[in-house]
């Protein structure tokens, strides 16, 4: 099939580095391509140039005469647009259906009378994505288009997308969204472009094939130039004639492997991790918020124990931030009680950058300035040594925060946040504008981290792969906690964020009944003993004066007791551990004391 969009031989350099090296995107009717690769690597651009915006340094361009294209971009212009809906409407072209504009604008969760000058970012969004998807063109050039929305929204986008008949080229590091559209891949790395006939699904393990030949290639290619630089040692120096000839040979060797791009490196990402904390690192009894009449959180209770890693998903609005802010102590509820355990360090990394100042130097940003030391767990390291862990260029250092990407930006932050010594982790939307491979090494850390992590995002497969247990908005205030990552809370709700409840069947709901007065029958048979009462109410008091002589304890040894009585300091040194290890039994214990008071109660 003849395509619709072809693109070849695109070269475009950036300042004496070359970005695009003979590029290449074709695109037949009815085709979904996504096109992945590293941050920076020229997604965006080559996406540009395919829509005609961008002007390369060379390429051929062919577009079937007739064809529309409609170009997606990370940044909208609404200048010039009084409302939300006039923007949309100017999408649109000789023909098109006026009132498919007004509907989309209205499934999108706009009312078409917004001022696009005091538009959030997720409101910019939807009305960019309405006036693309407004004329269904024959091809849709999509760039991120899920950043800034919420869960809802991405679901719907989704299956609107999946009922176009529009060819598609989509750039986005939500994996979910990509597996599910897309039918072949477009790899752009070190300039040049592959392409696979296979969904983003099977792309990686296809990537890692092609990567092992490449290393495979490249030690055949060292091996050979051994072989040739000992023959020039040890060969017959009468047959010069042949000589000049493998000399020759040996140094366009050399300059095709000096000359070879490789392949980025991969971010290293570490957490600093602070002595552990107790067993029970949040406790939330009852808590309750509103903002004037509308309810925030109701009658919310959880424990998290040490190690625990929560997801917290709901629409935009529904109050996730302020859910977090409450549990980690940063906010006081209305009514409810909150209880932090022992030895807590938290370290948070905010989803808007906010603590970030334009102005700042990358390099200050990570030292503080005036020093070219980056703490990092307590121990110095060098501030460049630490940026290329995060792949930054020495070169960057002195550039400011305000001219690095969106994706510069998100490793940034990360690389300032996990410097810190921290045994919980709060991160609210960390995977905005992270590629895949970060995104990966990101779950890894997580994965591996001994700590507590509380975490907010949007993106359903990190979700997946990263959080033991769930917490959904379910309206209202109201809170619902499910085992397992959004997949499972899917599985076990019957409804995504933001959809409505289905009915339950009547014989399953009176199943459920009698399995649940079975279950409290059997329960109201077992009473607490004497002793487990008397631990259920005096273990608290306990628990406290374990907590304060910890910090007694940590308070001598921050100070000069090893010079002055190195015998002392082994022996606060032990007894720090027996007490910790005993606040860690008594608040186990006490745990499950009180989760039997509850069940026997209920």
């Amino acid at each position: 099939m003849a395509p619709l969009l072809h693109l070849r031989d695109v070269a475009l350099t950036f300042g004496g580095h070359p970005l695009l090296e003979g590029a290449e995107i074709a695109v037949s009717a009815g085709e979904r391509v996504c096109l992945v690769g590293r941050n920076g690597s020229g997604k965006s651009t080559l996406l540009k140039i395919a829509a005609g915006i961008v002007e390369p340094d060379s390429a051929d361009r062919f577009l079937q005469p007739g064809a529309t294209v409609r170009y997606l971009p990370q940044e909208p212009d609404f200048s010039g647009y009084k409302t939300s809906l006039a923007y949309v409407e100017a999408g649109l072209g000789p023909g098109d259906d006026p009132y498919r504009a007004r509907y989309l604008v209205e499934e999108l969760g706009l009312t078409g009378e917004e001022n696009p000058a005091s538009m959030s970012g997720g409101e910019s969004r939807r009305a960019a994505l309405a006036r693309v998807l407004a004329p269904e063109p024959d091809i849709l050039l999509l760039d991120e288009p899920t950043n800034h929305l919420d869960l809802p929204v991405i679901e719907w986008l989704e299956q609107e997308l999946k009922s176009l008949r529009s060819a598609m080229v989509l750039i986005s590091h939500d994996r979910r969204f990509l597996s599910s559209l897309s039918r072949a891949t477009i790899w752009l790395d070190r300039g040049v472009t592959r392409r696979v006939e296979r969904g983003f699904s099977e792309f990686e393990a296809w990537r890692d094939e092609v990567l092992a030949q490449e290393e495979l290639d490249r030690h055949k290619l060292d091996r050979k130039i051994a072989r040739e630089e000992d023959w020039l040692r040890y060969g017959v120096s009468a047959r010069r004639t042949r000589n000049q000839r493998r000399l020759g040979e040996l140094h366009a060797l050399r300059d095709q492997r000096r000359t070879a791009r490789h392949a980025v490196g991969s971010v290293r990402l570490e957490a600093s991790e602070a002595q552990a904390s107790g067993k029970l690192v949040i406790e939330a009894v009852d808590i309750s918020k509103s903002y004037g009449d509308k309810p925030i959180v109701r009658n919310f209770s959880i424990r998290v124990a040490r190690g625990d890693c929560i997801g917290i998903v709901g629409p935009n609005g529904a109050g996730k931030t302020t859910l977090i802010n409450l549990l980690t102590g940063a906010l006081a509820p209305d009514s409810g009680k909150i209880k932090l355990g022992a030895s807590l360090e938290m370290v948070t990394l905010d989803q808007r950058r906010e603590s970030l100042d334009p102005a700042t130097p990358l390099g200050d940003a990570l030292t503080g300035g005036g020093s070219d030391q980056v703490m990092v767990g307590g121990q110095p390291r060098h501030v460049i040594s630490y940026m290329k862990d995060f792949l930054f260029q020495p070169i960057q250092r002195g550039t400011a925060v305000g001219a690095l990407s969106g994706g510069e930006r998100g490793r940034l932050m990360l690389a300032r946040a996990l410097a810190k010594p921290s045994n919980l982790l709060v991160l609210d939307e960390p995977t905005n504008d992270l590629d895949i491979e970060t995104l990966d090494l990101l779950q890894e850390l997580l994965a591996d981290y001994a700590g507590t992590v509380l975490l907010v995002s949007h993106d359903r497969d990190f979700l997946d792969r990263v959080v033991s247990s769930t917490l959904i908005s379910d309206g209202d205030g109201i809170w619902t906690e499910f085992a397992g990552g959004y997949s499972d809370m899917l599985a076990q709700r019957g409804r995504g964020v933001g959809a409505k409840a289905r009915a339950v069947p009547v014989k399953a709901a009176a199943s459920e009944t009698a399995k649940s007065a079975t279950a409290t029958v059997a329960t109201s048979k077992r009473k607490l003993s004497f002793n487990e009462q008397h631990a259920l109410k005096t273990l608290p008091q306990q628990i406290e004066k374990l907590q304060a002589e910890a910090g007694k304890l940590n308070t001598a040894l921050a100070g000069d007791l090893y010079t002055r009585d190195p015998k002392l300091f082994a022996k606060a040194t032990t007894r720090l551990d027996e007490v910790t290890r005993e606040i860690a039994e008594a608040e186990e214990r006490w745990l499950e004391l009180e989760m039997l008071r509850e069940e026997i109660g209920a």
